[in-house]
């Protein structure tokens, strides 16, 4: 019999409930964490919390229990393996798996914490809701018979996973825990794009429309028959049921106040949802005065443009202004789509000055579905897309464009989430998204973009600092409504007078950070931090300091919490600027 290594005892035994001291005596430090996240990873899968590319594409037979009872053992499961890690020596880590052990214990609290404040029975705010998110279902590739036979199936539980959603959320009404009555208006037209629709036209059959060649003729007609029968019978239904209850039950019933801090254990709720999404232990009091303090600082920076191009009159003039001249404003969507993709383009033209290593993914650009645009911010990035909002045109800034493009596309969002992608010989658990880093990062390169030379007039330049503005606003506006008592109406004077935003991106973005707490935080804080990273290497490094090797090293770790990345560049500083991909 071969034996087994320590790694693979210590997995069997935490499985079996071993306690955690007689797992640590069985393995060294490495081998003990692996163990530990190896086997809830296994397990996560199995509970459908994650996707796998397995030999189903990632296209399951069903959709998620998501249940009150799953959720309990979900929790239960999640706080023993939070003990487990309390076990593991962090000291006697290896340096990569130190890193590992960072990500991992923040992505773990923040699952429990977000099973313990029930965040299941809220699965919707003013941006996105489950049934928008399954959408994103049909958009991947379908290749085989059995991809396509496992998304049928899937159409066919839609009833089943509609109605435990309706369960959680009748529960979330009980206890007064959902997302601000306002914040909700409008927001059922996914629900009606279904509901109201004939099955061939809804966006859960574009998969079937245009099959692989691969797949025989005989194959095709069955599925597309089987898909239309489900769409018909399950999907519609369910959507039309799912319509009626938001409209008749959910949003007349939904909490009238607005503050995070207003719901049950509120304070509490906003502090987890702090630290989920900036990874510090910040205070709202401590994040809202470093937001007015950056305000005043863009605000000075806004005014230099002004003097550049002579503009004769104060900062709400000049904003309105940019608001409606027609010379800023794309007349057709083509127009926005074309001039997004010009501007990518001009990225690549710089890419290799910035960036010794790119990623091997490249992205589309397409527009925002038309059932989400109206409620959708005006764009948004990651493997292999960059969707640009062109509905409400005269809300779509041209001279925001170059830094929207930067932060969604390349070398943001469309970037950087590839190269963490392809990195080699790292924990799946690492692929999941830190807002702080990612966000951080996304909003550092339209910082960059000035230095690339992408900003080819002040107005360009201005609707970067615009982007910034609205970033730092976010700290003030956030913890306004959620820790001070701020009103919606409050919160959008505070974004038009201090950014060049659309009135209509204005609503719909502040509607956001009511409906969604926390996660407007993560954006100015991340790049505080990646600047603040740059700045220390520059000082310390000197002529020695090579702003690819920066790149390299901070893209390379993927996403992690703020002070791994300030960790890891201190080592990068000590180790004399080399990056990771050079001799």
């Amino acid at each position: 019999m071969k034996e087994m290594s320590a790694a693979a005892v210590a997995a069997l035994m935490f499985a079996a409930g071993v306690p955690a001291h007689a797992v640590t005596k069985a393995a060294t430090a490495d081998e003990q964490f692996r163990a530990i996240y190896e086997t809830e990873w296994k397990w996560r899968l199995q509970q459908r919390q994650e996707d796998e590319e397995d030999d189903t594409n990632g296209i399951r037979a069903s959709l998620p229990q998501i249940d009150a009872a799953t959720q309990l053992t979900r929790q239960r499961y999640w706080e023993k393996v939070l003990t487990q890690l309390d076990t593991v020596k962090q000291d006697k880590l290896s340096d990569g798996e130190r890193i590992n052990f960072a990500v991992y214990r923040a992505q773990l609290a923040a699952l429990v914490a977000s099973q313990r404040f029930r965040e299941f029975e809220k699965p919707l705010n003013a941006d996105s809701a489950f049934w928008s998110n399954m959408t994103y279902e049909s958009r991947k590739p379908f290749r085989t018979v059995q991809d396509y036979t496992n998304y049928v199936a899937q159409l066919n539980d839609v009833p089943r996973y509609f109605q435990d959603q309706t369960v959680n959320m009748r529960a979330g009404l009980a206890r007064g825990f959902t997302p601000p009555k306002v914040t909700l208006t409008g927001r059922d037209a996914g629900l009606v794009s279904v509901a109201e629709a004939k099955p061939e036209d809804v966006a859960f059959y574009k998969p079937f429309k245009e099959m692989p060649a691969t797949i025989p003729a005989a194959d095709q007609a069955r599925l597309r028959a089987a898909a239309l029968l489900a769409i018909r019978e399950k999907v519609i239904p369910a959507h039309a049921e799912l319509l009626r209850f938001m409209r008749e039950e959910y949003v007349p019933k939904s909490n009238e106040t607005l503050a995070a801090e207003s719901l049950p254990d509120g304070k509490a709720y906003y502090q987890s949802k702090i630290v989920e999404f900036t990874t510090m232990n910040l205070t709202a009091d401590q994040i809202h005065e470093i937001g007015l303090r950056e305000m005043a600082k863009i605000r000075a920076e806004m005014a230099q443009v002004m003097a550049q191009v002579k503009f004769q009159g104060d900062l709400p003039a000049f904003l309105q202004f940019l608001r409606t001249d027609p010379q800023f404003y794309a007349k057709t969507p083509e127009e926005l789509l074309m001039r997004a993709a010009w501007i990518a383009k001009k990225f690549d033209a710089k890419a290799d000055q910035y960036f010794g290593h790119l990623p091997r993914s490249r992205f589309a650009i397409i527009p925002v579905p038309p059932e989400q645009a109206p409620f959708y911010t005006s764009g948004r990035g990651g493997p292999g897309v960059y969707l640009v909002n062109t509905y409400n045109l005269p809300s779509r800034s041209l001279y925001s464009l170059p830094a929207l493009t930067l932060h969604e596309s390349a070398p943001g969002h469309a970037f950087q989430m590839p190269i963490a992608l392809e990195q080699k010989g790292r924990p799946a658990f690492r692929n999941a998204y830190i807002s702080a880093y990612g966000e951080g990062w996304a909003l550092y390169t339209e910082r960059l973009g000035t230095e690339m030379g992408i900003y080819e007039t002040p107005y360009e330049a201005f609707g970067m600092l615009s982007y910034q503005a609205w970033r730092a606003s976010r700290l003030v506006v956030d913890t306004g409504i959620h820790s001070k008592g701020w009103t919606r109406e409050q919160a959008q004077r505070y974004l038009m007078e201090n950014t060049a935003l659309s009135a209509h991106e204005v609503e719909t973005e502040v509607d956001r950070y009511i409906s969604w707490p926390g996660q407007a935080l993560s954006y100015y804080l991340g790049q505080m931090a990646i600047m603040e990273a740059r700045a220390g290497a520059e000082k310390a490094l000197g002529e020695k300091f090579d702003i690819r090797a920066f790149h390299d090293t901070v893209l390379e770790l993927g996403s992690v919490p703020l002070p791994v990345l300030k960790a890891r560049i201190d080592r990068f500083i000590r180790e004399g600027g080399k990056g990771p991909y050079r001799e």
